[in-house]
C-alpha cells in the first residue's frame, strides 16, 4: 500500500532535529575536545566556552535549516507530490 506524505511539521520537526544534533555533538565534541586539550600544545588548543558553543550552534543551524525544509516540502507538494512509502499491515501480537 502506497502512502505519500502530504505535510511535515516544521516546528515539531525542527525541535527534534536540533535536539539531536546538539546532544549528538555534545556527545562527541566534549570528550574529544578533552582530549585535544591534553595532547595539543598550549598554543593550539580551543577555549573550554567554543567546545561548549558548538552544540548550541549545530541547534540553532540546525532548527532552522529543518524549519525552512519543511517549509518548501509543504510549499511544493502541491506541485510535485509528497514522499512516497510502502507500508505493510503486521500483526502486532506476534
Amino acid at each position: 500500500m502506497k502512502h505519500q506524505i502530504s505535510r511535515l511539521s516544521p516546528h515539531q520537526n525542527g525541535k527534534v532535529v536540533a535536539a539531536l544534533l546538539a546532544v549528538t555533538t555534545f556527545a562527541l565534541l566534549i570528550p574529544l575536545g578533552l582530549i585535544a586539550r591534553v595532547v595539543a600544545p598550549p598554543e593550539a588548543q580551543l577555549p573550554l566556552a567554543a567546545l561548549l558553543l558548538v552544540p548550541l550552534l549545530y541547534l540553532v543551524v540546525g532548527y532552522v535549516g529543518v524549519t525552512v525544509a519543511c517549509s518548501v516540502y509543504n510549499a511544493m507538494y502541491r506541485f510535485v507530490g509528497g514522499l512516497e512509502y510502502d507500508s505493510v499491515p503486521t500483526d502486532v501480537a506476534k
